[in-house]
């Protein structure tokens, strides 16, 4: 029975991967998507999910927009690596449903309390969303499966020296998820950096020689550019599919029970992840932290879905 799913993400090229595998895999029921600032302003972010599902043929999902500024301080959006639209690269001009009539905190609590089953939380972007729709709505958390999220890192940091962009763009909200003694698994920098979008990998997204297959490659292209451009890296990493290939599989992504604390107060560190792998610091595990990844598997998984949308060029 497909596990119903929930992704709140801020397209942003990988999280258009992401929902592309979430779509292209029939082992997940895709309830809604739910959008947030991030990558870029909301509403560029919004528009992005909805052209992506479009896309991907799945115009029956619900979209509803979200948070556009983080629970404290201004929105920065990471434009140097996504780019001006939050999707640069491709011609992405589709017919796309509308946006629902709802805030993303509301359609996610009813699709919760409308689902059979309890449901999954993936979150791509900052954790804004979620940590509202828990403090606002807790009586849907009896029926939250998990939350798992691409976030943080048990190493280094890619916005500043420790913190990642999705919890450092809001870290209180990060804090708040972290303490909801919720199932939460974490997949950070220290694992994503693991897949990378190589030539091969995007020739092999050519050689599909579908429009949705040109697009992908179209999309990494973009990434690897700017990737290259801002961190020197020969090859761009892929984070957020990560975190749907865990929910699908969760052989392919090794994790270790953790206490992860969310800096929130330092003056070069906030929004780092403190991932205590060796128990220092006399907390309780409150999170599944993922160390490693199955890299050949999980482009496997990611190609096959792709292919399966088999959207003609």
């Amino acid at each position: 029975m497909a596990e119903p799913v929930i992704i709140d993400c801020d397209p942003g090229h990988d999280d258009a991967l992401a929902l592309l595998l979430a779509a292209g895999d029939s082992r997940l029921r895709l309830l809604g998507v739910t959008t947030v600032a991030g990558n870029q302003t909301l509403d560029k972010t919004t528009r992005n999910a909805l052209r992506i599902l479009a896309l991907a043929g799945a115009v029956d999902v619900p979209v509803a927009a979200g948070s556009d500024r983080p629970l404290v301080g201004e929105l920065t959006v990471a434009e140097d690596i996504h780019g001006s639209s939050g999707l640069d690269g491709p011609e992405l001009d589709v017919p796309v449903a509308e946006v629902a009539g709802v805030h993303a905190i509301e359609l996610t609590r009813r699709l919760i309390a409308g689902s059979d089953r309890s449901v999954t939380l993936i979150a791509t972007g900052p954790l804004t969303n979620v940590a509202l729709l828990l403090r606002s709505h807790p009586e849907v958390m009896p029926r939250v499966r998990r939350v798992v999220f691409m976030g943080g890192s048990t190493e280094r940091g890619n916005t500043t020296p420790y913190g990642e962009f999705n919890i450092a763009t809001d870290p209180e909200a990060a804090d708040i998820v972290l303490r909801s003694g919720l199932p939460v698994t974490m997949i950070g920098l220290n694992v994503t950096h693991q897949a990378l979008a190589t030539d091969e990998v995007i020739a092999e997204f050519l050689a599909m020689g579908t429009r949705l297959g040109v697009i992908c490659a179209e999309l990494m292209t973009f990434f690897a550019s700017t990737y290259r451009r801002v961190f020197g890296f020969a090859h761009p990493p892929v984070h957020d599919p990560i975190a749907v290939a865990a929910v699908l599989e969760p052989s392919l992504v090794r994790t270790v029970e953790a206490p992860v604390l969310v800096e929130l107060g330092g003056a070069y560190t906030r929004g780092a992840t403190v991932v205590d792998l060796h128990r220092r610091t006399g907390h309780s595990p409150n999170a599944d932290v993922a160390v490693g990844l199955d890299v050949q598997a999980f482009w496997r998984l990611l190609m096959d879905a792709v292919g399966r949308l088999n959207r003609a060029p």
